[in-house]
């Protein structure tokens, strides 16, 4: 049957309209096995049809940075402390007290030793430690087993510079010193020695954190 025309339209009879119809079916099918996915980056909108589509825009950087600073500041969050750029960890970062006292047990070195001495020219071990917190505004008590009983228990990878480091023998805590980071201790060691630096030589060690 020959298609019935008006003007300016082409009208397709009932059967070559299903014979397109199928064709076009059978086509979309075929484009949609041989296409190739659009990955999710390619975020670019189809064209209406007779417009050409416009060149996709390069990736703006800054979205997938902020991203990346969001992430990390809820990390933080999610841990419990805020931190700055660059800024340490608080498990290794010192209270001002500890830093302080810190401090001031670097100042006396070269001090001599002392039985029974607490300063401010002669220590011995808990004399040094009593007299740094002093000086940082905490109070400790006199002898090196009364600062251990005194002191906040914390493990060895939760130490911090200024934290006590309290020696064990048989009879309790025998010598104490101040943390002061990469395994040493400032301390005044014993008859005859000064107040210096020393690297912590015994494995029966204990720390507490002054509060």
């Amino acid at each position: 049957m020959k298609p019935r025309q008006r003007p300016g339209i082409f009208v397709l009879s009932e059967p070559d309209r299903q014979s397109f119809t199928g064709g076009l079916t059978k086509g979309t099918a075929l484009s949609a096995q041989n296409q190739v996915p659009v990955r999710p980056s390619d975020d670019i909108a189809p064209a209406p049809v007779g417009q050409s589509s416009p060149a996709p825009s390069p990736t703006h950087p800054l979205p997938a940075r902020m991203a990346r600073a969001l992430s990390a500041l809820t990390l933080a969050a999610v841990g419990g402390t805020m931190l700055a750029p660059g800024a340490a960890p608080d498990a290794h970062a010192a209270p001002a007290a500890a830093g302080k006292a810190l401090k001031v047990a670097q100042s006396k070195r070269g001090a001599p030793y002392q039985y029974g001495a607490s300063g401010p020219h002669r220590f011995d071990c808990s004399g040094l430690t009593l007299y740094s917190y002093k000086r940082a505004g905490k109070k400790l008590p006199r002898t090196a087993q009364a600062q251990y009983n005194k002191t906040r228990r914390v493990g060895r990878s939760e130490r911090r510079k200024g934290d006590l480091v309290f020696f064990h023998g048989r009879g309790g805590v025998y010598h104490v010193g101040i943390y002061a980071g990469s395994n040493k201790i400032w301390h005044s060691p014993k008859t005859g020695s000064w107040v210096k630096l020393d690297r912590i030589w015994s494995g029966s060690v204990s720390y507490g954190r002054v509060r």
